[in-house]
């Protein structure tokens, strides 16, 4: 009995040392990338791709679906972005709210003849729209049957333009200037092909949004947005930024990514039997450009701002959390022919193997962990002293790494420009392991169990407040 215990709890402690490790590691290479892209853009002049005839068009696609409450007010920030060369394609997926309509009557859009080809295979676009306006020439509405996210990218791919296009979520709000930033890699890329890049998204609840523009941010007033934050910061800065840098990124935000459009067509485009779409894509084309032996990059841009309405209730969070971690699991499955296979370089030994061992894996295993301590509790067998010693390891080096994100955040973009935000950020930094990390295990282990048990493919609900000044600026 004494060596099986042994063996588990040396086991629990590998796990703990591994999966910290690659956080400080990750923070290290984080903060290095962080220091050079403020470096990189603050001397460079993104104003010379607004006047210049050469710019690449951009084609934003914007899935949406019972989208009602806000979608005229982001479509009219999506019109307000800095770029000499974009068009926007907002696909109504089906929805039955008045999406449609209410776009239509915006602005001014009328039903237009449109050849289609159908390079991808997507659910029957219905109809196209076109605004009677030249202020809104270059907004185009799809009106399609329901098929889903993935389904709805697919036909904006086919109606798309330009040789770039964007994927963004029509409920989220772009910075103006977003878009002149991610194009820049793709443009400055020499010896590797850059197929996609991605960028920063922020919780956009309790800030003011006029016109479908960001006017002031603010720290969320409701502490399960204001969780999500912190969550997002580390993340975005600690964790793309730094995969991004050892080349080894398999994620791009299906609320900001821009994408090379010839390399997503001869993937197939977007896989619509799988609730990660995005996830699974980007791994997707990283196996196409391996395969066919192009030297290629998937990279991740600091600087570019998305604004996006984060869940603020249990049940919607719980969802979206369920879902992640069900795409998160299709992915790896999908591809496991990637895990510990050299032939696909650093993204086969090490990024696969990480989202196995400390993404897929972490909430069983944590659950696994205080299931064994609560047991030779009960049992008397349990060491206090040590256990004492590694709660406090570990929850000090919980709220190290997050006060550490926020910090770096304030000190490379000061976004939250008021002290009072910083502290309470930072206060709420204290309680996020005792109240949200126990919930994100719980959702992670309900993932799990939807995915294997109850076979679930089904997205969920994502019901919105909606960006309504009213109840949002005090």
């Amino acid at each position: 009995m004494g060596i099986v215990r042994t063996i588990i709890e040396s086991l629990f402690l590998i796990y703990t040392i591994g999966i910290f490790s690659f956080y400080f590691w990750l923070a290290i290479v984080s903060a290095r990338e962080l220091i050079r892209n403020v470096r990189e853009a603050r001397t460079t002049n993104f104003d010379a791709l607004l006047s210049s005839p050469f710019a690449p068009k951009i084609s934003l696609l914007a899935p949406a679906y019972n989208e009602s409450l806000t979608i005229v007010d982001n479509i009219k920030a999506l019109l307000g972005l800095y770029y000499q060369n974009f068009e926007i394609i907002v696909i109504n997926d089906g929805s039955k709210d008045d999406s449609l309509e209410k776009t239509i009557a915006a602005f001014d859009l009328e039903k237009v003849p449109f050849a289609i080809d159908y390079q991808i295979q997507c659910q029957e676009i219905l109809g196209v729209y076109k605004s009677r306006a030249k202020a809104y020439s270059n907004l185009t509405v799809v009106d399609k049957r329901n098929g889903g996210k993935a389904d709805a990218l697919n036909a904006g791919i086919n109606i798309a333009k330009g040789d770039y296009f964007i994927s963004i979520d029509v409920d989220s709000i772009i910075d103006p200037h977003a878009l002149k930033k991610l194009i820049k890699p793709f443009l400055d890329a020499s010896d590797k092909k850059v197929i996609a890049a991605g960028g920063v998204i922020q919780i956009a609840n309790s800030c003011v949004i006029e016109n479908g523009q960001l006017v002031e941010v603010n720290v969320p007033d409701k502490l399960i947005p204001r969780f999500q934050v912190i969550e997002y910061s580390r993340s975005f800065l600690m964790g793309r930024l730094a995969w991004s840098r050892l080349d080894g990124l398999l994620l791009i935000s299906g609320a900001l990514g821009l994408f090379d459009k010839e390399v997503v067509i001869n993937c197939g485009g977007y896989y619509t039997k799988t609730v990660g779409e995005d996830m699974e894509l980007v791994v997707r084309m990283r196996k196409y450009m391996a395969n066919q032996g192009i030297k290629y990059k998937v990279v991740y841009i600091s600087d570019p701002l998305c604004w996006t309405e984060a869940p603020s209730t249990l049940k919607v969070l719980g969802s979206q959390r369920n879902r992640w971690t069900r795409g998160t699991i299709d992915t790896i499955m999908l591809h496991r022919d990637i895990f510990m296979n050299p032939k696909f370089g650093f993204m086969g030994m090490v990024s696969h193997p990480y989202w196995v061992f400390f993404e897929w894996l972490a909430p069983i295993v944590e659950f696994l962990g205080i299931s064994y301590f609560i047991t030779i509790a009960l049992l008397g067998l349990a060491d206090w002293s040590f256990f004492y010693v590694m709660f406090g390891f570990i929850y000090f080096f919980a709220i190290m790494i997050s006060t550490y994100a926020i910090l770096f955040d304030h000190l490379s973009y000061n976004r939250y420009k008021k002290k009072r935000m910083i502290i309470k950020l930072l206060m709420t930094t204290w309680l996020e392991p005792f109240i949200y990390h126990p919930l994100i295990v719980y959702w992670g282990l309900r993932g799990n169990y939807d995915y294997f048990i109850r076979k679930k493919k089904s997205w969920g609900k994502m019901t919105r407040a909606g960006f309504d000044i009213s109840k949002q600026k005090k």
